[in-house]
């Protein structure tokens, strides 16, 4: 456990600068002078420090004449025209936030205090390395930003799919996003981190590692917006009317459960639709399946922040659901597509710093960074200090203030007067027991660029994160790495990986070593911290044990032939939509197929355009003959291979079995293959389905 001394303002810190090797994996070393360039600002001055913010004590606020900061954000927030240099390629829907009770203990903040109330909201969901034009199933974190556009102004929670990020300081975000992005000198790979900038970048900042595993383990690679969870990433305040401050993680659960698919079937579905997430989203909404998910919040005490094994403030950790529960305190249901994407979902500007008085910041150095950028980016990207005129962005409470003039500007001070104070009683004033207020708190110690000891275990959750997966999703996050690093074309650069990995999970780095070609293995990275083997697992950080209770919001697909039983199809999809799932017709043609009693089943794909990839589970509902021509198309046979490949079930009649051989699947390979023939036997498939894979199969099935 953290000793009490370790949390104090004016504790002992690591000062980040080339001598420290022992935090880098023993790769920075101190170099003398002449021999490389010295780091300047744009204006030539040399730089000190380019790892740490200036802040008042190693875990104090950020200073705002921290010039190099600002130099280095506000160049990287300018970098675009005027695409988002991240979080480009998004999707947005409207809806609202029904609060289950009163918070007014904890905060006073209005949207919680009254229970029931409706509080109307905009989501927008992205990716984060790729461009507006990429695909959605790149590799990569998700964005979860919501806009809450409550009774005392907007409220953005700008979050992500993952709890954790790269870095624990702001100033190392240009440096993580350009080693990311496509290489300068080529503008390639697009959305994709497996080339060298990325992992030699990763491979001399250990403090990346924790995030690592979760980007390399399928949370990386989501099935839909609808199935993964959302996190404010940061530690916050809530302040209650007293001005008493708690702690407070924020946790969106999806109501239909976590599931995400595997990487070969990641890379066909960008192939076959580069929207799906889009279109999964589209269809969702249009059809009344409104996608919902339940607010839930981690709440604790200083008391509870001493404690804890790790500093609550370093943003490259997380607080396990087990330790501290999250309690349920909303939730939030998107039922509305916006009428015009650029307008809304486009123009639509999330800032950090938007918080309604109750809510308040940490000194978490990442989140401080974030407040200071957001507001210089949106003008930017914007065009003018006025994009609050633009509707998606403008409150929906009563606002009043004396701003005016500028670019886009849509709206002045009405009358006389266009300040405060002045001697005519005219226009707002400040409310101190209405108004956003901070909490007290009392900063000490020396204004240096620091960072504290108490963030200086890079493995120990990484670790925890590893042995918390199951053995599927363990060998997920191996492939990855594997697949990965394969690309990256300095040997050295690979081997470093390799060092890190050894402090995390010895088997993870052996396996990976093989796959790689590495004979010998290096020695671990320099820990600066050694890491704790004595952290249990924790479930919750698992997708696989955190599935669905049922098969609602996913989808089956149903290839036909000439000659398929329309009655069997009948009953399969009343028991499907009984489910709350939805069918799709496969068919050799758009136009669909003659079934054996002599009516048109018509078909939404032809077999060559709705590969199985795009479906949850799927049914060969085809006879003998029908089979027989289906097997001589590749898009048949890769239907099933694919399927089966990817761990799906399948349910069968038994004139597929031609199709089923020719794809090299044998019918009674395993219990995920099921003939259909009765209500019985489809009731029995669509139980099945509820796993949503058969992963015992992918030991016989290399993806």
């Amino acid at each position: 456990m953290a000793k009490p001394s370790s949390r104090s303002s004016g504790q002992k810190a690591t000062v980040h600068d080339q001598k420290l090797d022992r935090a880098n994996g023993g790769e920075l070393h101190q170099v003398a002078e002449g021999d490389v360039p010295i780091l300047t600002t744009a204006q030539g001055g040399p730089v000190s420090d380019d790892q740490n913010s200036l802040k008042v004590g190693a875990r104090g606020p950020t200073v705002l004449e921290d010039f190099h900061l600002r130099e280095k954000i506000f160049h990287f927030d300018h970098e675009r025209i005027p695409e988002r240099v991240v979080h480009a390629r998004g999707y947005g829907a409207h809806g609202y936030f029904e609060t289950y009770k009163s918070l007014a203990k904890y905060t006073r903040a209005d949207i919680f205090q009254r229970a029931g109330e409706k509080t109307p909201a905009f989501v927008r969901f992205s990716t984060v390395a790729g461009s507006k034009g990429s695909a959605d199933l790149a590799r990569d974190v998700r964005g979860f930003a919501v806009k809450l556009y409550t009774q005392e102004g907007n409220w953005d929670i700008v979050g992500n799919n993952i709890p954790v990020f790269f870095i624990q300081d702001a100033i190392k975000f240009p440096d993580i996003i350009h080693s990311v992005k496509p290489e300068p000198d080529r503008a390639f790979p697009q959305a994709a981190s497996a080339h060298d900038t990325f992992w030699d970048f990763i491979s001399l900042t250990p403090e990346s590692m924790h995030m690592i595993m979760w980007v390399m383990s399928d949370r990386a690679i989501p099935r839909s917006f609808r199935f993964m969870e959302g996190f404010g990433v940061h530690t916050f305040r809530m302040l209650n009317a007293k001005d008493e401050s708690s702690f407070v993680k924020f946790h969106w659960k999806p109501k239909l459960g976590l599931q995400s698919v595997v990487w070969n079937e990641a890379v066909k579905i960008n192939g076959a639709d580069p929207d799906f997430h889009r279109r999964d989203l589209w269809e969702a909404i249009q059809s009344g399946n409104f996608p919902e998910w339940e607010l839930r919040v981690q709440l604790f005490d200083q008391d509870f922040a001493d404690s804890f094994d790790f500093d609550v403030l370093d943003p490259t950790k997380l607080i396990p659901e087990e330790l501290l529960p999250p309690i349920p305190v909303g939730r939030l249901v998107l039922d509305r597509m916006p009428d015009n994407f650029f307008a809304e979902t486009e123009q639509v500007a999330f800032m950090t710093q938007n918080v309604p008085p109750g809510i308040d910041f940490s000194n978490d150095p990442l989140l401080q960074g974030r407040n200071f950028s957001y507001l210089d980016t949106q003008i930017k990207r914007l065009g003018s200090t006025n994009f609050t005129h633009l509707p998606i962005n403008a409150p929906k409470c009563p606002f009043h203030h004396f701003q005016q003039d500028g670019h886009m500007a849509m709206r002045n001070p009405v009358g006389r007067v266009n300040y405060q104070p002045n001697s005519f009683g005219e226009g707002p004033r400040e409310s101190r027991q209405r108004g956003f207020r901070s909490f007290v708190e009392v900063e000490e110690g020396p204004k240096q660029r620091l960072r504290a000891e108490s963030f200086a275990d890079h493995y120990s959750q990484a670790r925890q994160f590893f042995n918390s997966q199951t053995a599927p999703e363990q060998k997920h996050i191996a492939m990855a790495l594997t697949f990965e690093l394969s690309k990256v074309e300095t040997p050295v650069i690979r081997e470093r990986i390799v060092s890190h990995l050894l402090n995390i999970d010895e088997g993870l780095a052996e396996t990976v070593a093989e796959k790689l070609g590495i004979k010998d293995l290096p020695r671990p990275a320099d820990a600066a911290v050694p890491t704790r083997d004595d952290l249990e697992a924790s479930p919750a950080l698992s997708i696989i044990e955190n599935g669905p209770d049922s098969f609602a919001g996913r989808k089956v697909g149903v290839l036909v032939s000439p000659g398929a039983d329309a009655a069997l199809l009948k009953k399969l999809l009343s028991a499907i939509e009984e489910e709350g799932a939805t069918m799709e017709v496969i068919a050799p043609q758009v136009g669909g197929v003659e079934a054996a009693d002599g009516n048109v089943i018509p078909a939404k794909h032809m077999i060559g355009g709705g590969p199985s990839v795009l479906f949850d589970a799927v049914v060969l509902l085809l006879s003998e003959e029908g089979a027989e021509r289906l097997a001589g198309e590749a898009a048949a046979r890769d239907f099933v291979a694919d399927a089966f490949a990817h761990c799906k079930f399948i349910g069968f009649t038994p004139g597929a079995a031609p199709l089923l051989r020719k794809a090299g699947v044998d019918a009674e390979a395993d219990e995920g293959l099921m003939v259909l023939g009765d209500p019985k036997a489809i009731a029995g498939f669509i139980e099945s389905c509820r796993k949503l894979r058969l992963w015992s199969r992918e030991t016989a099935v290399k993806l």
